[in-house]
């Protein structure tokens, strides 16, 4: 697995596009890579008053393109890309974690029994807080309401943002001891699953990425 980030040039009319219309994004992260098609993961990043493309991926990609349409020209290195894997070696159960996360809760609303309910999505931030402690538990991880917070709840294109008060932080999240008597390492793969697949509908368009960063109490 590959983590890659790369700077918007906000500045930049192609960039404004894409910012309201996701799909064009989806479609530029797709030619970063060749061969068959593997699901990527991506969101738009508020990151020190700067915006940029974060892209979870299988493959190594070529951000080329990208960086001519969306990107800092000029720059010795328009887009940065490490190894994720090692990272996800690193995870242990009970450990604790900052966390950053672009979803789309949403429910499904069933009108008439024995037929599929339609997809709404949660519009107020104490079912969107909901969602998430729901989905926490089936992903080998806790969360505290006072831990974190919905930023942006109200925006389009990123129809919530999890984070603790300013866009540029994060709350915490813990890997829990056990999942329905799962074991610790089952646990463990149960959490780095939520961060290669995501969390929630809307990936193949910023919704789902889960990153998280180790914290002082973690180190040994």
């Amino acid at each position: 697995m590959y983590l890659t980030r790369m700077r918007l040039n906000e500045s930049n009319p192609n960039t404004a596009k894409a910012l309201a219309s996701p799909h064009i994004f989806h479609g530029t992260v797709e030619r970063c890579f060749g061969g068959e098609r593997k699901r990527n993961l991506w969101r738009i990043d508020h990151l020190n008053h700067q915006l940029y493309l974060m892209l979870l991926s299988p493959d190594k990609p070529d951000l080329s393109a990208a960086a001519a349409q969306f990107g800092m020209l000029g720059t010795d290195c328009p887009w940065e890309t490490k190894l994720y894997t090692p990272f996800l070696e690193r995870i242990t159960p009970a450990s604790v974690w900052h966390f950053r996360l672009v979803a789309n809760p949403t429910k499904s609303c069933v009108s008439e029994p024995g037929k599929r309910g339609k997809v709404h999505a949660h519009v107020s931030v104490p079912h969107q807080k909901e969602w998430l402690q729901t989905r926490a538990a089936h992903n080998g991880f806790s969360l505290n309401e006072e831990d974190f917070t919905v930023v942006h709840p109200d925006d389009e294109a990123l129809q919530a943002q999890f984070g603790e008060g300013a866009v540029d932080d994060g709350g915490d999240l813990r890997l829990v001891d056990d999942v329905q008597g799962a074991v610790p390492d089952d646990v463990t793969e149960l959490f780095c699953k939520a961060l290669t697949e995501g969390i929630g509908r809307g990936k193949a368009y910023g919704m789902g990425l889960l990153t998280v960063a180790r914290i002082a109490s973690n180190e040994k």
